[in-house]
């Protein structure tokens, strides 16, 4: 064969390559995202969500979850109902197409289904139709997951799911036959794409990211988030699948290692309010970057005290004020005695102390004791929360020597603004230029959130609302403490979620 025979050989080698490839510009697969604003309908849900929510949490980690393991407790509290950004997907052949959040802190894909008769929720929504797709394989095991905002149930099966170029063969998903409540009913996607590890799979089912690389659909074990916030309703950003778009972001990312595969989670070091310790995290804390959740959450102790600063809305905890009025003096003089924190509330009889933290000591009142012969106790952990919240507080205020009186004073100002168990806090839109920058230590780099960045405004004009981007959620031990960094704060920070290397990457948007 001739030189002239040689090079068309490799031409043709060369255009049946492409054509077997996804087409992509440099190795990259785009899934584009749309974003909706915050409206009331989605406020509402999410109120009545976050009553489930807090009952959940009352009753402590074994109660979470979709199955009893103590890794889905996250996904039992997640809130959908603010999410502001979907993406597109095929499922079947041809394709059916259904909106989704693209949600790193679950593993498993779930659409409605078509056979979904009693839930009204599904007929808001499209419906995955097996008949009509010709790679339709039946699996039938049952499945049901619940979230924070409902939950849904319904059965296994299999089919091509296809994402920008890529088609991934052959993928379990759920068909969601109930989808129970009001949440699913108003909610603007159809469901949710779960990005996380297999370790937090229902049904131990293989992610659609796990295929993606299995079938050697991208390059690179990589996929980025890059979200919008400058866009009005329309186009809301990209995720990237096989690397991140340069164009994204300024700078180089901060990488730090997945310290517990099932969400994408790191350690994170202190939260800083104004350049001021919280002291909370000082020691550490542990974090999971999730594209599902809108809001940043974390420990109510730390919520709290944003909420003070920002002039957020809160509710008055008379068990807060019992504790500062009643103990106050007492934890204060042992902290000055430098008494372990973690043991202070056990001391002054409010908890008990396990080894690690202090826990309800199970005390009750004369008044809690008809109420506590139902409830087990319950009625005391609100006392062992305000008194660990105070402890931290006080070490806080001691560090920057404030006075015994200015102390107590402060402590009781923060027992009217702990964080509504609604969810969120209302602010004074025109008092953003006031509220102070929020920072978060991630690789040892402080990370700044401007207020315009973590204030949500929900509608326009006069009638414009603000709201705080922060909500409080106490993950109890062992998982816990623990922040999730939502939309608010992958808006600002473009996230690079890296498989192959184990580790998650933050750097400026643009």
């Amino acid at each position: 064969m001739g030189t002239r025979g040689v090079a068309l050989l490799l031409l043709a080698a060369v255009l049946l390559l492409q054509a077997l490839l996804p087409a992509s510009s440099e190795g990259l697969v785009r899934v584009a995202l749309k974003k909706l604003p915050v409206d009331q309908n989605g406020r509402v849900a999410a109120r009545l969500s976050a009553e489930e929510r807090q009952r959940l949490l009352l009753r402590g980690s074994n109660a979470l979850g979709s199955g009893g393991d103590d890794d889905s407790d996250v996904i039992a509290l997640k809130n959908y109902m603010n999410a502001q950004y979907f993406g597109e997907i095929g499922v079947g052949s041809p394709q059916q197409k259904f909106t989704v959040i693209f949600d790193t802190g679950s593993s498993n894909l779930w659409v409605p289904s078509s056979k979904c008769y009693f839930s009204i929720a599904c007929y808001f929504h499209s419906r995955y139709k097996s008949g009509q797709s010709s790679t339709y394989k039946k699996n039938g095991k049952p499945a049901a997951i619940r979230y924070g905002t409902g939950s849904i149930a319904g059965f296994f099966s299999e089919d091509s799911v296809t994402l920008g170029d890529l088609v991934v063969k052959d993928q379990e998903f759920i068909e969601a036959t109930k989808e129970p409540g009001l949440t699913f009913m108003v909610a603007k996607f159809d469901g949710i794409l779960g990005l996380g590890f297999q370790e937090i799979s229902v049904g131990n089912a293989t992610p659609v990211w796990y295929n993606m690389v299995k079938q050697g659909l991208i390059s690179d074990p990589v996929f980025s988030f890059w979200f919008n916030r400058h866009a009005d309703e329309g186009e809301g950003g990209e995720i990237v699948f096989g690397g991140m778009d340069s164009s994204h972001y300024k700078g180089d990312h901060t990488f730090v290692p997945v310290t517990r595969k099932g969400y994408w989670q790191f350690n994170m070091g202190d939260v800083l309010v104004d350049g001021k310790s919280t002291g909370f995290c000082a020691g550490g804390c542990a974090a999971i970057a999730d594209s599902g959740t809108s809001l940043l959450a974390g420990p109510t102790a730390i919520i709290t005290e944003i909420n003070e600063k920002i002039g957020a809305a809160g509710v008055v905890s008379q068990e807060c004020k019992t504790v500062v009025s009643q103990y106050g003096q007492q934890i204060l003089d042992l902290l000055l005695a430098e008494t372990q924190p973690t043991k202070i509330c056990s001391q002054v009889g409010l908890c008990t102390f396990d080894g690690t933290h202090g826990v309800s000591a199970g005390i009750r009142s004369v008044v809690d004791d008809e109420a506590g012969k139902s409830n087990g106790g319950l009625k005391s952990d609100p006392m062992c929360n305000a008194c660990e919240m105070a402890v931290v507080w006080m070490q806080n205020q001691l560090a920057q020597n404030k006075t015994q009186e200015l102390i107590l004073n402060y402590i009781n100002q923060l027992c009217e603004r702990l964080p509504s168990p609604m969810g969120e806090s209302a602010v004074d839109c025109g008092s953003l230029a006031s509220m102070p920058d929020i920072a978060f230590t991630i690789g040892g780099k402080k990370f700044k959130l401007k207020p315009e960045q973590y204030i949500l405004k929900v509608g326009e004009g006069q009638a414009a609302q603000c709201i705080s981007g922060f909500t409080a959620m106490d993950i109890p031990p062992p998982r816990g403490p623990l922040w999730i960094l939502g939309d608010v704060f992958m808006g600002v920070y473009h996230t690079v979620f890296d498989y192959g290397k184990l580790r998650v990457g933050f750097a400026e948007s643009t």
